[in-house]
C-alpha cells in the first residue's frame, strides 16, 4: 500500500499485513475477478468431457467470488451447483480445478483463514498465464505474511515480482517484499527491493514515495 504520510520513520505495524497493504490487496481482489473474463481463453478452450463438465458447473460459483457476503456459497455451492471446494476435489487434474484453487485462495484470504489459503494456493499449478501465475504467488506471500512466516512470504513475493515483469504487479510485490525484509531486519535486501521499484518501475504508483522507504532503511543501517 502506498502510504500517505509525509514523514516515514520506523515501520509501525498497527494491524495485519493485509490491513497495512489494503490498496495492494484490493488490486489483487480485482485481478481475481479479471480471471473470470480471461478464463475462456486460458482454461476453457477445447476441454475434454470431464473438464468441460467441471467448467460448466463452476459458472455459478464464479458469480459469487467477488461478493464477501456470498463467499460461503462460492466455497460450498448452492441450489444444485457445486462450490469451488467440490470442484477442486472432484475434478482434480483439470484446468477448472486449478482455477478453483486460485479462487479459493483469494476467498480464504478475505475471510482471514490463512492456513486454508496456503493449502488451496499450494495446489495451484502454473499455466503460463501472465495474470494468474504471479497472482497465485503473491497471494501465497500475503497468506504467509499473515501467518507471520515472513521468510516464506519473502520467497513468494520475490517469485511473484519476477514472474511477470510489468509496472502494475511487479512493483506491488516488490513493495511487499521490502516490508517483509524490514520486519526480518534484513535491511540490505529491503533496500534492494525498494531500489528496484525506483530504477526499474519509475512510472509505477509505488515509485511515487519509494524514496522515503529507501531513506528509512538507510537510516537504520549502523
Amino acid at each position: 500500500m502506498s502510504t500517505t504520510d509525509k514523514t516515514v520513520t520506523q515501520p509501525v505495524r498497527k494491524g495485519g499485513f493485509l490491513e497495512e497493504n489494503g490498496k495492494s490487496f484490493l488490486f489483487i481482489g480485482v485481478a481475481i475477478l479479471a480471471l473470470g473474463a480471461i478464463a475462456a481463453y486460458y482454461f476453457y478452450s477445447y476441454l475434454p468431457s470431464r473438464a468441460e463438465k467441471a467448467a460448466g458447473e463452476m459458472y455459478k460459483a464464479e458469480q459469487y467470488v467477488s461478493v464477501d457476503s456470498l463467499a460461503n456459497k462460492a466455497i460450498n455451492g448452492e441450489g444444485g451447483y457445486p462450490g469451488l471446494e467440490k470442484i477442486a476435489e472432484e475434478y482434480d487434474n483439470t484446468k477448472s480445478a486449478n482455477l478453483a484453487n486460485l479462487y479459493l485462495g483469494g476467498i480464504y484470504l478475505r475471510k482471514g483463514e490463512y492456513k486454508k489459503a496456503t493449502e488451496a494456493l499450494g495446489k495451484y499449478t502454473a499455466t503460463g498465464s501472465p495474470v494468474a501465475d504471479p497472482l497465485a504467488l503473491g497471494l501465497l506471500g500475503d497468506a504467509y505474511s499473515e501467518l507471520k512466516d515472513y521468510k516464506q512470504a519473502a520467497t513468494y513475493y520475490q517469485k511473484a515480482a519476477d514472474k511477470a515483469s510489468n509496472k502494475f504487479t511487479s512493483p506491488m510485490f516488490l513493495k511487499k517484499l521490502g516490508l517483509v525484509y524490514e520486519t526480518l531486519k534484513d535491511l540490505k535486501n529491503a533496500e534492494e527491493a525498494y531500489t528496484k521499484i525506483k530504477t526499474q518501475y519509475p512510472d509505477s504508483q509505488e515509485a511515487t514515495m519509494i524514496d522515503e522507504y529507501i531513506a528509512r532503511v538507510q537510516a537504520q543501517v549502523k
